[in-house]
C-alpha cells in the first residue's frame, strides 16, 4: 500500500566550530555577505516563542524580542564591523540565508524525486558552535516512500561528494547549486574547512535529521492497521529506504513517544515527526510549532552537548586551566541548570532530547574529569608554591651565612 503525504518537510543540521578568538570575525564575514542577515525576533510577532520558553533561554537565545525601536535604529546605523562585535557579545544569534532563488531538484536521472531548499539559516552561539540548518520540501503530495528514500540520501550528502553510484543520480537543479559538489561547496563556504569538530571527533560526514510528515487520513486512520503504519514509521524513524524490510518493531518507549495519530521518534542523530491529518492540528498549527519552538528548543540541547564535548575537548588540549575552569563552571552554574519550558509537550520533549544526546552522562564524565583535573593542579599550585617557599628560605640562608662570614671574618 503507498501511502500519501499531505505535508511533509526535512530540516538538515551541520554542526562546525569557530575558535572563539575568531569569533568576531567569523560575524563579519556573514554580515558582509547580501544574502544573509540577522534575524530578529519580535515580542508582538513572535508570541508563540515569547511564551514557550523560560525567561533565562529567551534572555541568552531570543534576547532581541525585548529590543526597542531606538536600538534597533542604533544597530542598523553601525558598520559590519561595530554590528560584529556588538554581536559576538551576545549569547547566541540567529541568520537568514537567503538563496538567489528557489533551489529546485531531484533525485534520479528522469523519474526523480523533486526538491525544494526552501530556508537556510545559521544559527551562531558565542561558544563558537554554529549550526546550518537547511529545510528541504518534497512536491506536494508525494508519497511516502520517496520521503523516505530522500532523507536516506539526503543527510549523508556531506560523505557522498567523493565518487558514488549511488549519489551520482543525486542533482540540484538551479545556477546557484547545480550538482551535489556546489552543495557540498556552499557548506563550506559558510563552516569553511570544521578542523576543531573533526578534532573534537564530532561526526560532520553525517547531517543531522529533523523530520515532519503528516500523512492523508485515507492511510491512517481508526480503520488502518495500526502493525502497517508501525513498520513504515521503523523506516522513517531509523532513516531507511523503502526498499528496507521490516520483520519486527525495534523501538522503545524511551525512544518514541506516541499521541494519537502522532509518533515521536528521537535519536543521537535524529528527530522524527510522523502524524495523519485526522487530526486537523497535524496540518495546521503543529507543523510550524515543530519548526519553531521545538526545533530551537531541539538547538538549545544540541548546544549544550557540543560544547560539553568541547569543554572535555580543551581540558585535554589546554595548560591554561584557569580559562577552563572558569567557563566550565558558567556553564555548570548556569546554562546547566536552566528549564526551557513550561510548556506540557516540551517537558516531554525535553526528557526525550535529554536522553537521547546522553546529556547527563557527558556532563558526569566531564565532571569527574574536571575533578582529576582541579586535584592535579591544586597539587601542582602547592608545590609550585613549596618550590617557591624552599627557594626564598635557601637565599635567606645564603644570605646569613654571608653576613655571618663577613662579620666573623673581620
Amino acid at each position: 500500500m503507498e501511502l500519501k503525504t499531505k505535508y511533509q518537510y526535512t530540516y538538515f543540521i551541520y554542526t562546525y566550530i569557530v575558535e572563539e578568538n575568531k569569533y568576531a570575525d567569523y560575524l563579519y564575514s556573514l554580515l558582509k555577505k547580501k544574502q544573509c542577515k540577522l534575524k530578529l525576533w519580535n515580542r508582538k510577532k513572535d508570541t508563540a516563542i515569547d511564551s514557550y520558553f523560560l525567561p533565562e533561554i529567551k534572555e541568552e537565545m531570543f534576547w532581541s524580542l525585548d529590543l526597542n525601536q531606538q536600538a534597533l535604529k542604533d544597530y542598523e546605523s553601525m558598520d559590519h564591523k561595530m554590528k560584529a562585535n556588538l554581536l559576538s557579545k551576545k549569547p547566541c544569534c540567529f541568520f537568514e540565508y537567503h538563496l538567489k532563488e528557489d533551489v529546485p531538484g531531484k533525485i534520479g536521472e528522469k523519474n526523480g524525486i523533486f526538491f525544494d531548499i526552501t530556508k537556510v539559516e545559521i544559527i551562531c552561539f558565542s561558544t563558537g558552535l554554529c549550526f546550518l540548518l537547511m529545510k528541504t520540501a518534497l512536491t506536494e503530495n508525494s508519497p511516502f516512500t520517496d520521503v523516505l528514500n530522500f532523507n536516506y540520501k539526503f543527510r549523508d550528502i556531506q560523505s557522498a561528494v567523493a565518487p558514488s553510484k549511488e549519489y551520482e543520480s543525486i542533482k540540484i537543479q538551479t545556477n546557484k547549486l547545480n550538482n551535489m559538489q556546489s552543495f557540498a561547496e556552499f557548506i563550506k563556504q559558510i563552516a569553511g574547512t570544521n578542523q576543531i569538530a573533526k578534532k573534537m571527533n564530532l561526526d560532520t560526514n553525517k547531517l543531522i535529521t529533523y523530520a515532519y510528515v503528516c500523512l492523508d487520513q485515507s492511510d491512517w486512520n481508526e480503520n488502518t492497521n495500526i502493525k502497517m503504519i508501525e513498520k513504515e514509521f521503523e523506516k522513517y524513524r531509523n532513516i531507511k529506504p523503502a526498499s528496507e524490510q521490516v520483520n519486527d518493531i525495534t523501538y522503545l518507549s524511551d525512544n518514541v513517544y506516541k499521541e494519537k495519530y502522532a509518533y515521536y521518534a528521537f535519536s543521537n542523530n535524529s528527530t522524527m515527526l510522523l502524524t495523519s491529518d485526522i487530526n486537523v492540528n497535524h496540518y495546521t498549527k503543529l507543523p510550524f510549532q515543530y519548526e519553531n519552538e521545538y526545533l530551537y528548543h531541539y538547538i538549545y540541547l544540541l548546544h549544550k552537548k557540543n560544547y560539553l564535548k568541547k569543554l572535555t575537548y580543551d581540558f585535554r588540549q589546554t595548560k591554561k586551566f584557569e580559562s577552563v575552569k572558569r567557563r566550565f563552571l558558567n556553564f555548570a552554574k548556569k546554562d546547566w541548570i536552566y528549564e526551557v519550558t513550561s510548556d506540557d509537550l516540551g517537558v516531554i520533549l525535553e526528557q526525550y532530547y535529554r536522553k537521547e544526546q546522553n546529556l547527563d552522562d557527558t556532563f558526569m564524565k566531564l565532571k569527574n574529569e574536571y575533578d582529576l583535573l582541579y586535584k592535579e593542579y591544586e597539587i601542582g599550585k602547592s608545590n609550585k608554591h613549596n618550590t617557591w617557599i624552599i627557594a626564598i628560605i635557601g637565599i635567606m640562608l645564603i644570605f646569613n651565612i654571608i653576613n655571618l662570614f663577613m662579620i666573623f671574618g673581620k
